[in-house]
């Protein structure tokens, strides 16, 4: 992994942790109520996803269960959501996928860290 991988890996980081210091203690229908708060978490699942698309293919093959490809998907359907985005799978991915990519995004950064 290049230095300027590792700065994108750290992104990816940063925008989870932002995310779910956002919605701590916030249920699923505050969180819908919530425009400027839905609006500022999408926009960080679209950096996410931007960043994910800078990983290198040698990266991405190393952390095959990384879901790379799914992450990128996000944002390219995120950025492209103009007329609403559908709340039920946006919680999903702060609950449930955010959560296990920030341990994976961990995981590489330590191995970076080694290197």
């Amino acid at each position: 992994m290049t230095r300027d991988e590792s700065l994108y890996i750290s992104e990816i980081l940063e925008q989870i942790e932002l995310i779910q210091a956002s919605v701590k203690g916030r249920q699923k229908t505050d969180f819908g109520k919530d425009l400027n708060l839905r609006d500022a978490t999408i926009r960080r699942i679209e950096v996410i996803g931007e960043a994910a698309k800078s990983i290198s293919e040698k990266t991405k093959a190393k952390h095959p269960k990384v879901s790379w490809k799914e992450i990128s998907g996000t944002r390219d359907v995120l950025i492209h959501a103009y007329f609403g985005v559908d709340l039920n799978i946006l919680w999903n991915i702060i609950k449930a996928d955010l959560p296990l990519l920030k341990q994976q995004m961990k995981k590489i950064k330590e191995e970076q860290e080694r290197l």
